[in-house]
């Protein structure tokens, strides 16, 4: 976004800097308010939210063209998608970090740090590419510009779908295998049961 603020909208770096401040106050604020909605919702809950509403504020930057106005078509996709970082980003490391144990949490924090990076270096090289790709029936470098950064972000709006359902299908409930060990185990206590009974029976003979 921040060449699309500078090479097509000609917003001096101040201006460009300026222009995210809505996102930045928004993911400051929802950070301060996500550790009492986890307790409230729960970890996935806000992950799983938190993706979904990236994906909305990505996809509607998207749309991004030469004369897109700055209140509607960026600052207000912007704020959306702070309020998806402020919700996800958190909840991801959570997530990494859950179930861990004391004495191996170091190491899982450094798992989940290089997973970070990874992904960010990956999702980079294919956002560029995408990047490079687009735009070859612009009339002007500002349209080919404008072209390249929303091929760009609705790449990003893919990788965001592709997350979204990865985090769905991690999270759903393994409502399947609860009742088979229920069974197993109500069949193993009667057979225990009935054991014992028999065994009684045997001894008062």
């Amino acid at each position: 976004m921040t060449q699309y603020l500078q090479g097509v909208r000609g917003d001096s770096p101040i201006e460009a800097a300026f222009a995210f401040l809505p996102q930045m106050l928004v993911v400051l604020a929802i950070a301060f308010a996500v550790p009492q909605l986890t307790r409230r919702l729960g970890n996935a809950r806000l992950l799983i939210g938190g993706i979904a509403v990236m994906l909305i504020g990505v996809g509607w930057l998207s749309r991004v063209s030469v004369e897109t106005p700055y209140l509607t078509g960026i600052a207000l996709p912007m704020v959306v998608v702070g309020i998806g970082q402020g919700l996800g980003l958190s909840t991801l490391t959570n997530a990494g970090m859950a179930a861990v144990a004391p004495e191996h949490a170091g190491a899982a924090g450094g798992v989940v740090n290089v997973a970070h990076h990874l992904g960010g270096a990956l999702g980079l090289g294919i956002l560029v590419t995408v990047f490079a790709a687009a735009g070859s029936g612009a009339d002007g470098p500002r349209e080919l510009l404008a072209q390249r950064v929303s091929a760009a972000l609705a790449g990003a709006a893919v990788l965001l779908l592709a997350a979204l359902v990865v985090a769905l299908r991690s999270n759903a409930p393994q409502t399947s295998r609860v009742p088979v060990k229920r069974a197993k185990a109500a069949s193993t206590s009667s057979w225990n049961r009935g054991s014992r009974t028999a065994g009684c029976g045997s001894r008062r003979r």
